[in-house]
């Protein structure tokens, strides 16, 4: 299986549009008040416009209000929201368009039981952070927990690098991995390398 690549934190379109040309198949963009990421809507839509075919765009928010999320849901059409805090599979869901849900792996002992809460979301994002912490932190978490019982894809995010990418495909078996942090230079500004370097990655793993 190929594992599909989503990189998070996209702030300049030409990381965008490299990120895509290099074999991303989804570019994260972060709304939340919360993020040293944070884009504008005219940033996010700049980023949109260059993107090629096929490439999905994920917008992320965090307890944000709901009027902030049907703004960008409106204007942007993100083919995915992406919810990383305390939401509910209700809250997620009224906003008539697929998401993802990010569930905390820091710190967690076993499986969490949070990851049966969210039953319609398109995919489930096992991030390093902590409960109640924002995600973009860099940490990782045992990819050998990762369930191998759930009928709704994974994703693997937090920590994630060019070095240490391959081995986490190897162990997890992750639908997709999410990287942010680990291909920047500065936040939000990506390292063509960096970015270059951990697709290869992703790809000699998948081989």
């Amino acid at each position: 299986m190929r594992t599909r690549i989503k990189c998070c934190g996209m702030t300049r379109p030409e990381d965008a549009l490299l990120a895509a040309r290099l074999g991303a198949d989804a570019i994260g963009v972060v709304f939340t008040a919360r993020s040293k990421r944070r884009v504008t809507l005219g940033q996010a839509q700049a980023i949109r416009e260059v993107l090629p075919p096929f490439v999905h765009v994920v917008a992320l928010f965090m307890d944000d209000d709901a009027a902030d999320v049907d703004a960008v849901n409106d204007s942007l059409r993100p083919d995915y929201l992406q919810f990383h805090g305390s939401e509910s599979e209700a809250w997620c869901a009224q906003f008539g368009r697929p998401y993802l849900k990010a569930i905390a792996m820091g710190g967690a002992t076993g499986v969490p039981e949070s990851l049966g809460d969210y039953p319609r979301a398109a995919a489930l994002l096992l991030d390093g952070h902590g409960l109640g912490e924002a995600g973009g932190s860099g940490k990782t978490f045992d990819w050998s927990s990762m369930p191998r019982n759930l009928t709704q894809p994974l994703i693997l995010a937090g920590g994630l690098t060019p070095g240490n990418v391959a081995e986490a495909v190897r162990i997890a078996r992750p639908w997709a991995v999410d990287v942010s942090s680990g291909v920047e230079s500065a936040p939000g500004i990506k390292d063509a390398h960096k970015l270059e370097s951990f697709i290869r990655a992703v790809r000699n793993a998948d081989g």
